[in-house]
């Protein structure tokens, strides 16, 4: 495998769940009803991997697993990459997200037992400029096209606003 660059993203993430709010996880508590089904969505406002930029693009994940995921539980998860990259963009995010490059990604990749697979779909991402009054039923709903036709539909009536993000690998870069 080649050497790890330095790279950094910057951006957005959000979850979605079945779980009551707030979600357990993310207190390491076991999930609200024993198991979890939920998404992960990052989008990248500033980001570089080497010299390959990453502004502008989105990963999504899909997955479920049976107990706490930071005791013993492992997830299964879907990973959805944004098909706007160019080759490099959607290799160095594929590396970032599996984790192969290290930070965060890779200590999250040790909780993952099954990964299904990684497919490059379109993606669009919005945060609401004032999530304080965001309301509405559901209240979030992703849509993810693959090449083949199929679609993966979410929805929840569990909004949580979106994170700040700023993940890095093996050293950051400036």
């Amino acid at each position: 495998m080649a050497a790890i660059p330095g790279w950094l993203v910057e951006g957005d993430w959000f979850d979605v769940c079945k779980c009551n709010i707030p979600c357990p996880c993310e207190f390491a508590q076991p999930p609200t009803f024993g198991d979890c089904e939920g998404i992960l969505a990052w989008h990248i406002n500033h980001g570089r991997y080497g010299n390959v930029l990453l502004d502008g693009l989105n990963v999504l994940a899909v997955g479920s697993f049976q107990g706490n995921i930071w005791k013993d539980a492992k997830a299964t998860m879907g990973i959805f990459i944004d098909a706007q990259g160019d080759a490099s963009q959607r290799e160095a995010l594929q590396t970032i997200f599996s984790g192969q490059a290290g930070g965060w990604p890779g200590q999250f990749a040790q909780k993952i037992g099954d990964v299904r697979g990684i497919e490059y779909a379109p993606i669009e991402f919005e945060v609401a400029g004032d999530l304080a009054t965001f309301e509405g039923e559901p209240a979030i709903v992703a849509v993810v096209s693959t090449d083949t036709g199929q679609s993966v539909y979410a929805v929840s009536t569990h909004c949580r606003a979106a994170h700040p993000l700023v993940l890095s690998g093996p050293v950051a870069l400036p």
